[in-house]
């Protein structure tokens, strides 16, 4: 399938098949994480590919694919009120400086090593940012600005999947090893923030060792989706859009715009916190919406044949997030 959200003429009513079953799926998954403590991202995931074999039927195909698309940028457009520039600046300007240095040197080594396992700097793009900033939130917003000719479904819920097991593996490994290194709160809670892929396991390793390194993991983890925007628009610069090119055509996503437009209205103040929290609470609904209709979609077929080898990339990627937010944590906050 193109890029197209769905087929040009479609109608309204012609989205409703897929965007129910979408729907459902997602109620279910968020049912299972509730109860069950697993992590929503993977439920909707996993829920999302029990329905494969559905991905193929042409009356869910204008409500899949608005939901995989659209119902994505939407989200990504209302996570900018998670966060405002005042909390940001709250680091200072050595420790704001250390957040965006690991996250961009992450997001290149996710771009080398893919580039040198000749995976493709878009490819790698999807992992780095993935790992960089937020997890399977940042690799569908990468995915979304990438577009299906330069990255494909399959590859998509790959990295889903080795995004959420990565970020569970790290969430329950990190507290430990920063008790090993001897670091205090803040060194802790910085590199739960900066190290960590999804931002529920972010939180919860800083706040598993204490109250303060939660709330430093926080402000570090919200700084990093602070800088999904900037990220995007360098992905957009530097990765080519057609093979051989040396730079991609600029083009500024209509939901990268609407995400600094938001964050500045509200760092402002001018949005109240009622509005902030319900606009970060359907930012989540969208995503694991978006999640689900992207499972149900991959094609399954070419993610078997994939084999390991595009895991890669984000191993390398989430170790090297490790040691530079380690070392920055040492180096800055001892």
């Amino acid at each position: 399938m193109s890029e197209a959200a769905g087929p040009a003429n479609a109608s309204v009513r012609d989205h409703i098949p897929g965007l129910a079953l979408t729907v459902l799926a997602t109620l279910a998954a968020a049912y299972v994480s509730d109860h069950y403590g697993a992590p929503l991202t993977l439920m909707c995931l996993l829920f999302g590919l029990a329905m494969n074999f559905l991905g193929d039927d042409p009356r869910l195909e204008a409500g899949l694919a608005f939901a995989s698309r659209t119902l994505l940028r939407l989200g990504i457009v209302l996570a900018a009120t998670r966060v405002t520039l005042g909390e940001i600046a709250a680091l200072g300007p050595a420790t704001l400086a250390a957040v965006a240095g690991v996250l961009f040197a992450t997001l290149g080594v996710g771009v080398l090593a893919a580039r040198a396992l000749k995976l493709g700097g878009a490819f790698g793009a999807l992992c780095g940012g993935a790992v960089a900033i937020c997890g399977a939130s940042a690799a569908m917003a990468f995915a979304t600005l990438l577009g299906e000719k330069r990255i494909s479904r399959a590859q998509v819920t790959l990295v889903l999947v080795g995004i959420s097991a990565m970020s569970a593996l790290a969430m329950a490994l990190y507290p430990v090893l920063a008790e090993t290194l001897g670091f205090n709160d803040r060194q802790a809670g910085f590199l739960m923030g900066a190290a960590i892929h999804d931002v529920a396991q972010a939180l919860g390793a800083g706040y598993s060792v204490s109250d303060p390194a939660g709330e430093t993991a926080t402000i570090v983890k919200l700084a990093r989706v602070a800088l999904l925007a900037p990220a995007l628009l360098a992905v957009a610069l530097f990765i080519p859009r057609d093979p051989g090119a040396r730079l991609a055509s600029f083009v500024l996503p209509w939901f990268v715009l609407g995400f600094f437009v938001l964050s500045a209205v509200n760092s402002a103040g001018w949005i109240p916190r009622v509005a902030a929290d319900a606009s970060t609470q359907a930012s989540t609904a969208l995503l694991a919406c978006a999640v689900t209709a992207t499972g149900v979609r991959s094609q399954l077929q070419s993610l078997t044949k994939a084999g390991l080898k595009p895991l890669a990339p984000i191993a390398m990627a989430t170790v090297a997030a490790l040691v530079l937010a380690a070392s920055a944590a040492w180096l800055l906050l001892g």
